[in-house]
């Protein structure tokens, strides 16, 4: 046996390994979830309130160029059922369009209705979302803070729903659930759905109902001030601030809870651009938060388990990279396998790594039926659809998602891009003619066309050599780049040529 053979063999046992054990962290949080909790809602009865009882809330809505979307933002709290003077709201502006200009005027309106309400703009964007709300929070008056990002539409009832949480003097944070205004504008809208749901049930409320570290997921949340203060404010040295202060905070001993019944719907990106975006953000972020937060976690005096499973919450990203990995690795191996019969037995044993795959479809699988409507054959039914689709989707994502992980370990330093969001909600919505498109193919979107025809050679191969034992993995990958490609070449060249 070649000794290339063998490195390459080892790369890719390595690979598996790491996402079986990762695979095995998130089966077992399916297992808390469906365990569920005792914890129990407090009864506050607002109607028997006076307005002078009711706590002082602060609302922060960061803002960077959303002149599509932050005027519906803006009805949306204002509609609040929450006495006016018990509620401030700060539009934290740093826009560059004109977004300043359509905030000024709905902020003048909304004043003269008598809500406080104030157009906050800095003089630099420094530490962009997060300098943004640590410049905001010394000005709030508000005992809580709840935070919404431009693109959410809370109910009015969001606060009278996330508040009795607090009677525990030791609530930190109260995260809500995300809902989709447009889940069903396209496959590419109900695959991030797909995934999103699994990750605000099983994810999110599993480690919530086993005392296990979770995080506020950026928005559609409610602080309580004094917990952000004692973890020690906003800070930017992530892409991930809100990963970053949830870790903070928690290690600081404050209690977070996840409220699964509380919904509060946003809106999905809807072009694969605005997704890498989001991606990259999340991603790269979260292996900044592993490298600030790892050794932290196990200097911390708490139960094993616990710290293991902070410790796969922060190093998840980098399931990306072994994704990848294994892929790649997969074109040349299932070559040296003809060559060499010997390795017929690795790959073989190998293939027990592949049950990782009834882990996550458990995983996902959970979340779906729980939330999909209709009969249980026909939730089973469209399941079997989504699930390999998400899949192939997930791995046309691994290089942009490696390359992210990658220089958030690397520290290497990059600016906040915010997902852009065009009011999208109806079938009949368009995109193509909206600002904040990005309209240049990057060096990944060239290399992750060139993967799609390298995976189109594993395929062909497998006929050749005719060893199919790959064959399934090959076309998932074909499938997911080629997809991610093609979506990415189809907007730039429609966004260029309108």
């Amino acid at each position: 046996m070649h000794l290339l053979s063998l490195i390459l063999i080892a790369l890719y046992a390595f690979g598996l390994t790491a996402i079986f054990v990762y695979t095995i962290a998130q089966v077992h949080l399916v297992y808390h979830y469906l365990k569920g909790t005792s914890r129990k809602k407090p009864k506050v009865n607002w109607s028997e309130k006076s307005s002078e009882a009711f706590p002082m809330v602060t609302v922060q809505l960061p803002i960077y160029n959303e002149r599509y979307v932050v005027d519906r933002l803006l009805d949306a709290v204002t509609n609040f059922n929450w006495p006016k003077e018990k509620l401030q709201i700060q539009v934290l502006d740093d826009s560059t369009d004109d977004t300043v200009d359509i905030i000024a005027e709905k902020v003048q309106k909304l004043q003269e209705h008598g809500y406080q309400i104030q157009h906050v703009q800095r003089p630099t964007r420094e530490g962009y979302k997060a300098g943004a709300l640590q410049y905001g929070l010394k000005r709030a008056k508000g005992e809580y803070i709840a935070i919404f990002d431009a693109d959410f539409m809370p109910q009015p009832d969001f606060l009278r729903q996330t508040l009795p949480w607090f009677e525990d003097k030791n609530m930190g944070m109260v995260q809500a659930r995300w809902g989709h205004l447009n889940q069903q504008y396209s496959l590419l809208t109900k695959l991030q759905a797909f995934a999103l749901n699994a990750h605000f049930t099983v994810e999110q409320k599993g480690r919530n109902n086993a005392g296990y570290f979770m995080n506020f997921n950026g928005t559609a949340g409610v602080w309580r001030k004094a917990c952000i203060r004692d973890a020690g404010g906003w800070q930017h040295d992530t892409l991930t601030e809100d990963l970053d202060l949830s870790y903070r905070a928690q290690m600081r001993g404050w209690d977070f809870y996840f409220t699964e019944e509380v919904v509060s719907p946003a809106e999905l990106p809807v072009v694969v651009s605005a997704l890498k975006a989001q991606q990259f953000r999340w991603t790269k972020g979260a292996a900044e938060a592993a490298r600030k937060h790892f050794s932290r976690v196990w200097n911390l005096d708490m139960p094993l388990i616990k710290k293991l499973h902070a410790s796969s919450h922060l190093l998840s990203s980098s399931v990306f990279l072994f994704i990848l990995l294994i892929s790649v690795l997969s074109v040349p191996l299932l070559w040296f396998q003809s060559q060499e019969p010997g390795l017929a037995i690795f790959f073989k044993l190998a293939g027990f790594f592949l049950i990782g795959l009834i882990g996550w479809l458990l995983f996902y699988g959970t979340s779906f039926m729980i939330q999909e409507n209709g009969s249980t054959l026909a939730k089973a039914g469209r399941l079997i659809y989504m699930f390999p689709l998400f899949l192939s989707i997930s791995m046309g994502l691994s290089l942009h998602n490696t390359i992210a992980v990658l220089k958030g370990y690397a520290r290497r330093t990059t600016p906040f891009v915010r997902t852009p969001k065009f009011n999208i909600i109806g079938l009949s919505d368009r995109w193509s003619d909206k600002k904040y498109l990005i309209t240049k193919l990057s060096a990944a979107d060239i290399t992750e066309g060139l993967l799609t025809v390298y995976f189109l050679g594993g395929i062909i191969a497998a006929f050749l050599l005719q060893d199919y034992s790959m064959l399934p993995f090959h076309l998932m990958l074909f499938v997911g780049f080629g997809t991610i490609f093609g979506h990415s070449l189809y907007e730039k060249t429609l966004t260029t040529t309108k």
